[in-house]
């Protein structure tokens, strides 16, 4: 066969099928960018933590409990906070196999009513009972019983991961906001969407 039939058609260009950005959705995914970036550093500190974890149970034979504990909070914080960074870089998970064909303006009439009815709820219901869950463990006002691990070894201060929840879903919530004015700024103009020599 020729190889004008072997060759692979060429792949479209991925501006041609985002959403456009607006003033608002620069500025708050920037900001959204540099958390994301900061917070990649966690995933060192977590292989930071495993790699001394190991060494001192099986070279030093000693068991340091704490470390186990706090891989997994530095986990879930790394994890937390990606989902923001997620949303904002248009790597979330979905059903690629059949938003990827759709048009722009379908994608974006996706977006919008998923935001709305099924992630907006979700992140109010969160931030509505995160906040309170956190403002219990550190003893707001008074700072006086801050709540700890239930492990006799286990680490203080469990307000810090609890309140990594509500902030990662603060974050999550300005990201869908500027996902969300992309989507509004495609289908009806509002707010202005940028030109694409001036998104970057």
């Amino acid at each position: 066969m020729s190889s004008q039939h072997d060759a692979a058609p060429p792949a479209p260009d991925a501006s041609e099928h985002a959403l456009p950005h607006t003033r608002i959705s620069r500025v708050l995914d920037r900001f959204i960018d540099r958390i994301g970036a900061a917070a990649s550093w966690l995933w060192l500190a977590i292989i930071a933590a495993i790699v001394i974890n190991v060494v001192a149970r099986y070279v030093l034979r000693s068991n340091i409990g704490q470390l186990d504990e706090l891989q997994w909070h530095i986990f879930a914080v790394a994890f937390l906070i990606g989902l923001s960074y997620a949303v904002t870089s248009d790597q979330h998970i979905r059903i690629d196999m059949l938003y990827g064909r759709w048009s722009p303006r379908t994608k974006a009439w996706i977006d919008l009513i998923g935001i709305l009815i099924f992630a907006a709820p979700f992140v109010f219901i969160v931030l509505r009972y995160g906040v309170p869950f956190t403002a219990t463990a550190m003893d707001w006002p008074d700072f006086q019983n801050l709540e700890r691990s239930d492990q006799p070894s286990g680490l203080p201060y469990r307000f810090a991961i609890k309140g990594a929840l509500a902030l990662a879903f603060a974050l999550l919530a300005i990201a869908f906001f500027s996902r969300l004015t992309r989507a509004t700024a495609l289908l009806f103009g509002f707010p202005r969407p940028l030109p694409p020599d001036r998104e970057d």
